[in-house]
């Protein structure tokens, strides 16, 4: 259960993190039902897979998880077992949110650099001529002046929910790594380097990475409305 819902935690960063992502890049097409049925895909993706990776060690007989001698369940520490479950669990996803970010990042920036030259140029009286028929005599259209900007002084309402929302994603991104790389980082060497870790550091990595459970919920209720709402609505019921 402990590597079930630490593994669930972290493919649920991943998948809002491409929730965000394709919100901003293709809100057109990412209509309220497609991300519905996404959604549900997301979330039953994320706790098929760190089922799969909990359990992968009492399915395959993977290492031992249970020592008779101390009358205790432990985590499988089988050097294949280990670099398969934090490369599943960490690094994978990892290297996801990274580049999720990265493209996030990419995208407002090239919507900010479109905005600012978003003009028509004036357009001289004799450019414009219409005519309706051979027969009828010709009529001309002139336009003075007719320079039309649709730049705005300050941000769009989109924009302002866009740059929140990768806002969000980098605040999310940067506490999940600072949370989770000590843990992670120490979980595969030790195994393969047999490295004596004092217990009390593997206690403070293992302390920090579930603090990022915690740390989630107020990041999202912090930058997002429908968040905060849900959160409200769960405890009180409005």
């Amino acid at each position: 259960f402990d590597v079930l819902c630490c593994t669930a935690s972290i493919w649920n960063v991943t998948a809002i993190a491409l929730d965000r992502y394709w919100s901003i890049t293709r809100h057109l097409e990412y209509t309220l039902l497609i991300r519905r049925r996404i959604s549900n895909i997301m979330i039953a993706l994320t706790w098929a897979l760190s089922a799969f990776i909990s359990l992968a060690p009492l399915l395959f007989g993977w290492g031992e998880t249970y020592s008779e001698d101390n009358e205790e369940c432990q985590i499988s520490h089988e050097p294949s077992y280990t670099i398969f479950s934090t490369f599943g669990a960490f690094y994978l996803p990892l290297c996801v949110v990274l580049f999720v970010y990265w493209k996030i990042y990419k995208a407002a920036k090239f919507r900010i650099g479109s905005r600012k030259n978003n003009s028509i140029t004036p357009v001289r009286p004799e450019a414009l001529e219409v005519k309706e028929a051979a027969q009828q005599p010709q009529m001309v259209f002139t336009v003075r002046h007719a320079t039309v900007t649709f730049q705005t002084d300050g941000d769009t309402w989109r924009e302002q929910k866009e740059k929140k929302a990768a806002l969000m994603v980098g605040i999310l991104i940067g506490v999940f790594v600072l949370c989770w790389i000590p843990f992670f980082i120490t979980e595969l060497i030790n195994p393969l380097c047999s490295c004596d870790i004092p217990p009390i550091w593997k206690s403070i990595f293992l302390w920090l990475g579930y603090s990022n459970s915690f740390f989630n919920p107020l990041i999202y209720t912090a930058f997002n409305k429908n968040y905060n709402n849900a959160f409200r609505n769960l405890f009180f019921r409005q």
